[in-house]
């Protein structure tokens, strides 16, 4: 499905933002091998989360999608069962980087594979540290990527030295500990999203973190609980970026959540000079969450590097579509890890905004973007990149004329119901 987006005038509205993606996958994940019923409330019903679903229904575990509910009745550590069949993850690395580390204390074989997408995508940085703490994982292509075998085996704790801050790679480590012969622990170059550290302790693992490592101590009792997921902030984005863009807009965004290690947007932009305002402030589920109120904001370029870029990789396609729209220029350096996302993010962000316009080149880990220069439409590939088809919806509604975004659908991933959304907030 190919989507035509026009100039907006201004935006107005109010929107509750759909359910944390990663926190979404996590609450699947730890119901199903926790004892017990594990009552899931603003699941998100993207094609992503339904993988894992379907991956965990495959190995026996009994979960009911009433859609505004998902109902999990937990098999334990223990109760999986090998699936009949290949594991499909779809579009999905969470599902399968965080499974990998769960299937490889298994005491079974199986196979994992996806879409055309995953099997491009690394996956020897999951691979090595499983392999360190014995786990029999291998590439069925011999090239570090989709489709894996993973024989379960015996797991021996380790302390792994991640060269990334990955929280798929953390996370996948750490779930492989809760089936190793001793603590196990992650020490990233800067800090990841700790979703897996927050939830896991709140199933009931005996899990800590000191500065950038995370330790988990082996065969814990996990116990069902109860999970409001929060609003995904990396889809309040596209919205944080169009209200402050679009002249005479203000947009209020329910049930945010603001994550420390999840909220480098809100610093960019209170850099940029934007006016965001937090309200009501709250937790739900030992997560962060809040209201945020957006109004139309003139803004400034700014730098984003070093230890920001983990909490914002995946709304650097939007922040730099922000970036065209203002003054002066903005570097985004330390992001070399966009060339590993669903598509080539730095070169496909960079050229769809040429496309359109912009000042903007392409660096080795990131861009450099001269503000300011009126952009106009285009036909915009997203690459069946869910980010990259939202982040030039908004750029159609900033751009004179006419922006046509090809394979349109793709965001349907993590966002079903963007395009209607969207609509909403032009009418309103």
């Amino acid at each position: 499905m190919d989507m035509t987006i026009k100039k907006a005038n201004r935006l107005r509205g109010s929107l509750t933002i759909p359910g944390d993606k990663s926190i979404s996958h996590r609450a699947i994940m730890f119901g199903a091998i926790s004892q017990g019923k594990t009552e899931i409330t603003n699941f998100l019903q993207g094609a992503d989360c339904l993988s894992t679903i379907g991956c965990f229904r495959a190995m026996g575990v009994d979960i009911d999608n009433q859609g505004s509910q998902i109902i999990i009745n937990g098999v334990g550590l223990d109760g999986l069962k090998q699936p009949s069949a290949r594991l499909d993850v779809g579009n999905s690395g969470t599902t399968m980087r965080l499974i990998s580390g769960i299937l490889s204390g298994q005491k079974f074989s199986c196979e994992l594979n996806g879409d055309a997408s995953i099997q491009k995508r690394p996956m020897k940085r999951i691979m090595e540290p499983l392999s360190m703490m014995g786990a029999n994982i291998k590439s069925l292509a011999n090239n570090g990527c989709a489709p894996l075998a993973i024989q379960g085996a015996t797991l021996t704790g380790i302390h792994y030295q991640s060269p990334v801050a990955s929280a798929q790679v953390k996370s996948c480590v750490l779930l492989a500990g809760l089936y190793a012969d001793s603590q196990t622990s992650v020490t990233e170059p800067a800090l990841s999203r700790n979703h897996t550290e927050l939830m896991l302790s709140a199933f009931g693992a005996n899990i800590t973190s000191e500065g950038t490592t995370a330790m988990i101590e082996p065969r814990p009792n996990l116990y069902g609980q109860s999970v409001e997921v929060p609003g995904d902030i990396s889809s309040a984005a596209y919205w944080i970026a169009a209200g402050l863009a679009v002249p005479n807009s203000e947009l209020v965004l329910h049930n945010v959540g603001i994550n420390p290690t999840r909220d480098g947007i809100l610093r960019v932009v209170d850099a940029m000079g934007g006016n965001v305002r937090r309200e009501n402030v709250r937790t739900v589920s030992g997560e962060l969450v809040c209201d945020l109120v957006v109004t139309s904001s003139s803004l400034h370029g700014t730098t984003i590097e070093g230890d920001l870029i983990p909490t914002l990789i995946d709304e650097i396609p939007v922040i730099a579509v922000l970036a065209c729209f203002a003054d002066g220029t903005t570097i985004i350096r330390d992001a070399q890890e966009l060339k590993v996302k669903e598509s080539n993010r730095i070169d496909t962000v960079v050229s769809a905004l040429a496309a359109m316009g912009a000042d903007v080149t392409a660096t080795d880990d990131g861009m450099i973007i001269h503000g300011g220069k009126p952009l106009h439409g285009a036909v915009i590939d997203s690459h069946l990149d869910h980010r990259i088809a939202m982040s030039f919806a908004i750029a159609g509604l900033l751009s004179d004329g006419e922006t046509k975004i090809l394979q349109a659908d793709s965001v349907a991933i993590s966002y079903p119901d963007f395009y209607e959304s969207l609509n909403r907030l032009i009418l309103s």
